[in-house]
């Protein structure tokens, strides 16, 4: 039952205790209605308050009806609803189509939570959502923080991010939804291949669960919890080393390090500038390791958004260009 599954993520990973104030973000597809619904059922239960939040991207020229279809729902449950319409164009920001929508989107909900003084922001992320995100992350490279995917509880820009569907998959959510008797608003754009998600939820994912593990999903989505158990451990032991260390880097002591320990440590640093890690992949760890070890004092490497990491004698630094 999918309501047992939903309660039980929420207790495995505490997702929110009672009383509590949750601003849901809601689509108008399957997964944000059931998110909805399903924490409109716990509602009493945990003596919540939930506010509804849709943006509306201004990608499709169909659009406004999603809005308002939400609004309908969230005035059915007796829900407050929040929406605001972008320009992606006007927001000048860089990366790929679909980072600019996820950056606009958690900026929206981040201030609706503000404005509610909401505890939690609740996303209907799904087990088939983390199967096609450690393929993606697999894909480009990534490491173990990368396998970790979409975790079920973060901070992010200062909110707290809980998705209790992380563990139910897209089938189960589509049949409960036609149980209840709820037809949700269908994106289009999911259907063509523009995405690489897209394209490994479309073609590479049926694939492999036809010819090579009928399980793949769970299979994926197993190893993303893993990494993240793997990658939380690691990094509570450096943030115990990073405790005793200030911003310039000893190399001595540096080196004496386990390398697992010294590319999470390069990669805090990076953090702790740049406030996150993201476009920081792989061969850029490489290029400060090369850095470290065979190149002279005084030498720089140049990271992405104006990032640089600096060889002073003994010492590694980075700073802002």
């Amino acid at each position: 039952m999918i309501k047992d599954k939903f309660r039980a993520t929420i207790n495995k990973y505490k997702l929110f205790s009672k009383n509590e104030k949750i601003v849901v973000g809601i689509s108008g597809g399957p997964d944000s209605l059931a998110l909805l619904y399903l924490l409109n059922n716990l509602k009493k239960e945990f003596r919540l308050r939930l506010y509804a939040a849709h943006l509306d991207h201004g990608l499709r020229k169909n659009s406004q009806p999603d809005a308002l279809f939400c609004a309908s729902l969230a005035d059915k449950l007796k829900i407050p609803f929040f929406t605001t319409r972008v320009n992606l164009k006007e927001l000048g920001q860089k990366g790929s189509l679909e980072e600019i929508c996820r950056k606009a989107r958690l900026i929206f909900l981040s201030r609706i939570a503000k404005e509610t003084n909401a505890d939690k922001i609740a996303l209907g992320h799904n087990l088939d959502d983390q199967a096609e995100t450690v393929l993606m992350r697999i894909l480009r490279g990534s490491g173990l923080y990368g396998l970790s995917a979409i975790l079920p509880k973060r901070v992010i820009n200062g909110a707290e991010i809980i998705r209790p569907l992380i563990n139910i998959r897209r089938r189960e959510i589509q049949a409960y939804l036609k149980k209840i008797k709820i037809r949700p608003r269908i994106d289009e754009t999911n259907l063509k291949d523009i995405f690489l998600r897209n394209k490994i939820r479309n073609k590479l994912l049926p694939m492999l669960e036809k010819g090579y593990n009928v399980n793949i999903r769970e299979a994926l989505s197993n190893l993303a919890q893993s990494s993240a158990l793997d990658y939380e451990y690691l990094a509570a032991q450096t943030s115990r080393k990073m405790s005793k260390m200030n911003k310039l880097i000893n190399l001595k002591k540096f080196s004496c390090l386990h390398p697992a320990m010294q590319r999470m440590i390069l990669r805090s640093y990076i953090a702790g500038i740049k406030g996150n890690t993201r476009r920081i992949d792989f061969q850029h760890i490489r290029e400060i390791e090369e850095l470290i070890s065979n190149r002279p004092s005084g030498a720089v490497v140049d990271l992405p958004q104006g990032i640089s990491a600096v060889k002073k004698g003994k010492f590694l630094s980075f700073y802002r260009r």
